[in-house]
């Protein structure tokens, strides 16, 4: 067997450094440091991993040249780069748009308009779909229009009234059948981002009935109606209550919700995927958000910020996320524009003088992932004789093995890889991040 070893290494200068070797030792009475991959245990199956097209993003993408515009797409949404298949967008304004807006201002269906958004988002979008026109998309709204609502903003929270109900869902629709109209095919859908949070942006607030009494009463049989097959994701929100949200969920809409988006901001909670994986086996997880900064922009936190993304997606994929979506692709210097100053990085951000770009460590840990996790991948199975050494592994379509380990301590590991009799030994560096894709020589 032939194994590829790709390597990031900030202390050492490594970024996807690529080595090729070969088992070379048959197993024979080896017991210590063994890292044991299973290929015919098979657990839940891989959408994709991506990031999220905000209007900020798109906006930045507008601020610098062509040449660099296409650059930074390449570095997405090609081979070479992360190669992202499953991206989210939202449903009118977020926090990461110039300004706040919605489709409609007024109660008259006539006056609905995604016109705003030819300005920076579909752009962006379109980019992406000419890199990779397999891409999969998510979109979330953080609010309904402000005269749905009963504080009657956009901001603060506020929840839908109950006699706009049946026009909001009519909106969903709309967007997505304007978005068609474009070329665009969004094909998930969730119902409302963090809707257990007000906050000073873009937000409203559901509890878990009101939530799946919507998409079971109104929200689904209109996409029905419409002829529109987008799927619809409950929750996406923290993990705290994934699993209790879900029980709500599933127990009023499980025939028209098809699983559960969640974000990191709380904690790992990788126990509350599990529990949902064992419960509800056939509905779908999906990581729809995260980031790390949050106004702070310090060369000493890089590894650290490197290291949230690739322990929460080790952790979220071994407990049973079918698909990691990052949040924005693009930001600039200050990590925005946020139009609530509510700045944070992204693994690839604008110099000061839009001339030019920095790949942020992130970058290089979602590739750990993304560019050797296909589409169609499925979780497969393995043990560790430490839990020094994070890990997880997958077989591709095509029988590929990719293993990934991560090591967040401060003394190195040495380990022997053991798969179908073979071994590979090697070492995994403190503060690393190493991906291994397995191929018969």
């Amino acid at each position: 067997m032939k194994i590829l070893k790709v390597e990031t290494n900030f202390r050492r200068k490594l970024f996807w450094d690529v080595h090729e070797h070969k088992f070379r030792e048959k197993l024979k009475n080896q017991e210590r440091g063994l890292l044991n991959v299973y290929p015919e245990m098979e657990f839940q199956e891989i959408i994709g991993f991506g990031g999220a097209f905000t209007e900020a993003s798109g906006y930045c993408l507008k601020q610098v040249g062509e040449n660099i515009a296409d650059n930074i797409m390449a570095d997405y949404f090609s081979e070479n780069g992360l190669n992202y298949s499953f991206c989210r967008t939202p449903i009118g304004s977020s926090d990461f748009s110039v300004s706040p807006y919605s489709y409609m201002k007024t109660n008259d269906m006539d006056t609905f308009s995604i016109e705003r958004d030819e300005l920076y988002l579909m752009p962006m979008i379109k980019f992406a779909l000419q890199k990779n026109p397999k891409l999969k998309l998510l979109a979330s709204p953080w609010s309904p229009p402000a005269f749905m609502k009963s504080n009657k903003m956009l901001m603060l929270g506020g929840r839908l009234l109950e006699k706009y109900s049946a026009m909001y869902a009519k909106y969903l629709a709309r967007y997505l059948l304007e978005y068609q109209k474009k070329g665009i095919e969004i094909d998930y859908m969730t119902l409302q981002n963090e809707p257990n949070a007000t906050q000073v942006w873009e937000s409203c607030l559901y509890s878990a009935e009101e939530e799946a009494r919507f998409a079971k009463n109104e929200v689904y049989p209109e996409l029905m109606k419409n002829g529109i097959q987008t799927k619809i994701l409950a929750w996406d929100h923290n993990k705290e209550r994934l699993y209790t949200r879900g029980k709500e969920i599933f127990s009023i809409a499980n025939d028209c919700v098809c699983g559960m988006a969640m974000h990191w901001y709380s904690g790992d909670y990788f126990e509350e995927i599990a529990l949902m994986r064992r419960q509800f086996p056939n509905k779908l997880m999906i990581h729809t958000e995260g980031c790390t900064g949050y106004s702070h922009f310090r060369k000493e936190d890089e590894i650290n910020n490197a290291e949230i993304y690739g322990h929460d997606m080790l952790g979220d994929l071994d407990a049973g996320v079918n698909a990691f979506i990052d949040w924005n692709m693009v930001l600039d210097y200050k990590g925005g524009p946020n139009h609530k100053h509510n700045y944070c990085n992204a693994p690839i951000m604008l110099e000061k003088d839009n001339k030019g770009y920095v790949k942020n460590l992130t970058y290089y840990y979602m590739g750990h992932f993304s560019k050797y996790i296909k589409p169609g991948a499925k979780k497969i199975g393995y043990s560790r004789f430490t839990m020094d050494i994070e890990m997880t592994a997958f077989k591709n379509l095509d029988d590929s093995i990719v293993v990934v380990l991560l090591n967040r301590k401060d003394i190195n590991q040495e380990f022997n890889l053991q798969l179908n009799g073979e071994i590979y030994h090697d070492n995994l560096d403190s503060h690393a991040i190493l991906t291994f894709v397995i191929t018969k020589s």
